[in-house]
C-alpha cells in the first residue's frame, strides 16, 4: 500500500511540475534565437488574401460601440475585407449599435431564437462561403465582441499565410484595466506565461496548442463545422488544423486587448465552463497521447492534458501524502504544510483582502488553487 501511495505521489508532483515548470523551461531554452515564420506578405502586397470577420455576439451592448469601432478601424485592404456578424438572440441594445454600422462591407443576422456561439459561427462562415469560396486565399478571422484589435493587428495575423504550410495564426491577448484588489494581477502573470509558451511552440514547431480564442485567423480550407454542443470552438477548429497537419503559431505583435477579470467567483465561473469544454475537447482528441509518441501528442499532453487535469493531481497528491503520513515522519510533516497550504493560504488571502492588504505571490498561490479546483467542478459538472 505504501508503494502504491509514494507512486501516486511522486507522479501527480512529477505532472504538476512537468506541465507548470519543466515543460516551458524546454521549450524556451530550445526555441532560443528561433525566428518566428519568415515567409510573409508584405503591406502594400497586391496578393493580400480575402479576410471575412466571424463573430458571434450575446448582449454585448457594453463593449459593442467599442468593438465595432476597432473593426472598422484596422488598416486592410477594404475592397479585400468582410464582416459577418450573428447575433445569438441579443435582448438588450446590441442590434442597435450593430445596426448603425450595416454596410456592403458588414453582414449582420440577428438570429431568432438562441442556440450558442457554434451554429451562429457555422452559419456566418456558410454566408462568407457563399460570397467568397473557401480556398488559400481565403483567411476567416474569428473574434470576441470583447477583444479590441490593434488597427495592425489584422495584417500582423493575416501576413504569415504566404507561407502555404501555416494554417493558424493566434494574437497577442493582452489585459486592460489591472489592479491589485482581486485576482487580475494573477490572470495577467499567467496569460503573459501562456503568451510565452504559445510563441515557444509557435518558433520551435509551428505547433501552438489552442489559441486564446478571443482573436485567431485561420485558411478558410481548413474550417469545418463545430459541433453544436462545443463549449470551446476554438480549440476545436485548431486542432483539427493542426490534425490535418497545418502549422499553428502566435504572433506577438499581433496585439488585441480584453478588460481583466477581478472577481475570483467570475473567473471561476469562466474557467468551470471552458474546463468543461476541454474535457470535450480531450475526448475527441485524447488518441494523440496514448501515448505521446508524435510532437503534437508531446505538445498536447505536456501544455494542455497534464493542466486540464492539475486539480485531480493536488487532490491524489494530498490523499497519497495521507496514506504515507502513518509512521513516517517526513511525510507527517509533509502533510500537515500540505493541508495547511490548501486550506489557510485562500482563507488568509480572504482575510488580507477584507483589510485592503494585497500580497501578489499569496494572491497567486489562492488563484492557482481557485482555478484547479474549477477545472475539477468543471470536469463533475460537464
Amino acid at each position: 500500500m505504501a508503494h502504491i501511495a509514494l507512486f501516486i505521489w511522486l507522479f501527480s508532483l512529477l505532472a504538476l511540475v512537468h506541465t507548470y515548470v519543466l515543460y516551458p523551461f524546454l521549450l524556451r531554452f530550445w526555441a532560443r534565437n528561433k525566428p518566428l515564420n519568415p515567409i510573409r506578405f508584405a503591406a502594400d502586397d497586391q496578393e493580400l488574401p480575402f479576410v471575412s470577420v466571424l463573430m458571434s455576439v450575446y448582449n454585448e451592448e457594453k463593449v459593442m460601440a467599442e468593438k465595432m469601432k476597432s473593426l472598422l478601424d484596422l488598416h486592410y485592404p477594404a475592397d479585400k475585407l468582410r464582416l459577418y456578424i450573428g447575433s445569438d438572440c441579443s435582448s438588450d441594445n446590441t442590434h442597435a449599435l450593430i445596426a448603425e454600422h450595416i454596410s456592403d462591407r458588414l453582414h449582420f443576422v440577428p438570429f431568432e431564437q438562441r442556440r450558442g456561439k457554434p451554429p451562429v459561427i457555422n452559419d456566418l462562415a456558410a454566408m462568407a462561403f457563399a460570397r467568397v469560396p473557401a480556398g488559400a486565399n481565403h483567411v476567416l478571422l474569428l473574434t470576441d465582441a470583447s477583444v479590441m484589435l490593434e488597427p495592425e493587428a489584422l495584417y500582423r495575423l493575416v501576413r504569415h499565410f504566404k507561407n502555404p504550410g501555416i494554417g493558424v495564426v493566434d494574437a497577442c491577448m493582452l489585459s486592460t484595466g489591472t489592479r491589485k484588489e482581486g485576482i487580475s494581477q494573477s490572470e495577467e502573470r499567467y496569460i503573459g506565461g501562456e503568451l510565452q509558451l504559445k510563441s515557444a511552440e509557435s518558433r520551435l514547431w509551428g505547433k501552438m496548442i489552442g489559441p486564446f480564442g478571443g482573436c485567431y485567423a485561420m485558411r478558410s480550407d481548413l474550417f469545418e463545422p463545430i459541433p453544436p454542443n462545443s463549449l470551446v470552438d476554438d480549440f476545436y477548429l485548431v486542432f483539427r488544423a493542426l490534425e490535418k497537419g497545418a502549422a499553428a503559431i502566435n504572433d506577438l505583435d499581433a496585439r488585441c486587448y480584453e478588460g481583466a477579470t477581478h472577481k475570483v467567483r467570475d473567473e471561476f465561473r469562466r474557467k468551470k465552463r471552458i474546463a468543461a469544454g476541454s474535457f470535450q475537447n480531450l475526448q475527441r482528441f485524447g488518441h494523440w497521447v496514448l501515448p505521446p509518441t508524435t510532437t503534437l501528442g508531446f505538445a498536447f499532453l505536456s501544455h494542455k492534458v497534464l493542466r486540464w487535469l492539475g486539480g485531480f493531481f493536488i487532490i491524489l497528491a494530498w490523499l497519497s501524502n495521507a496514506v504515507l503520513a502513518y509512521g513516517n515522519q517526513i511525510f507527517r510533516g509533509l502533510f500537515v504544510a500540505f493541508t495547511l497550504g490548501l486550506c489557510l493560504v485562500p482563507l488568509l488571502n480572504w482575510l488580507l483582502n477584507k483589510f485592503n492588504i494585497h500580497h501578489f505571490y499569496l494572491k497567486s498561490i489562492a488563484y492557482f488553487l481557485a482555478m484547479n479546483a474549477a477545472l475539477v467542478a468543471g470536469f463533475l459538472n460537464g
